[in-house]
């Protein structure tokens, strides 16, 4: 006998947003979306971080044509300038240089998709991240410890990087971390998802 197919899908194999999504005590399924994460030229954060949301959720709505999609995604700025994730550790000690004592926007994308009609529900949540002043000590004890390779902005901010930050300004506290779920509750209710 074969299980019923997912009602939740996070388009994601991102292990923050999984821990994430796993806060709302929901059964899901999370599958990679494999898709080029790349903006478009001349494509500002805010439409490039939605339009790569939805993406992910397309991309996986094909094999759950029944289910609801949850696809997220998130861009850094700093001073006009995106910051990716930088994969390796002097990249991440030149991000959080160039971010001591200045403010970097996050903007996060969230889009509920509804496999069966197409329907989709998005967001995009900002959030102002003030660095502290950082000494290269600091950078270079903290990166040797959190290893924040895979952040964009080079920071956990849910483990050591909340030593590096003197201020966070946003309406969804998860959303800096990847999945703001504050938005997602909301589309979740009105899909007709009961929580809690």
């Amino acid at each position: 006998m074969t299980g019923s197919p997912p009602r939740l899908v996070l388009a994601s194999s991102s292990r923050y947003r999984k821990a994430l999504l796993d806060r709302l005590g929901l059964p899901y399924v999370s599958v990679s979306p494999d898709i080029d994460e790349s903006a478009l030229p001349g494509e500002i954060p805010d439409v490039t971080v939605r339009r790569l949301a939805l993406s992910k959720a397309q991309r996986v709505a094909a094999d759950f044509p029944e289910a609801l999609i949850i696809g997220s995604d998130q861009v850094a700025v700093l001073e006009g300038r995106v910051l990716g994730k930088p994969g390796n550790h002097d990249a991440a000690a030149a991000q959080l240089q160039a971010m001591s004592g200045s403010e970097t926007l996050f903007h996060t994308a969230l889009v509920l998709l509804d496999a069966a009609s197409g329907g989709s529900d998005s967001a995009v949540v900002p959030t102002k991240v003030r660095m502290r002043t950082l000494s290269a000590a600091q950078i270079e004890r903290y990166l040797r410890r959190d290893e924040p390779y895979d952040c964009a902005g080079s920071a956990k901010i849910e483990a050591l990087g909340i030593t590096l930050v003197e201020s966070v300004h946003s309406s969804d506290p998860t959303a800096l971390i990847g999945l703001p779920l504050i938005a997602l509750t909301g589309m979740l209710l009105r899909a007709g998802i009961e929580l809690p």
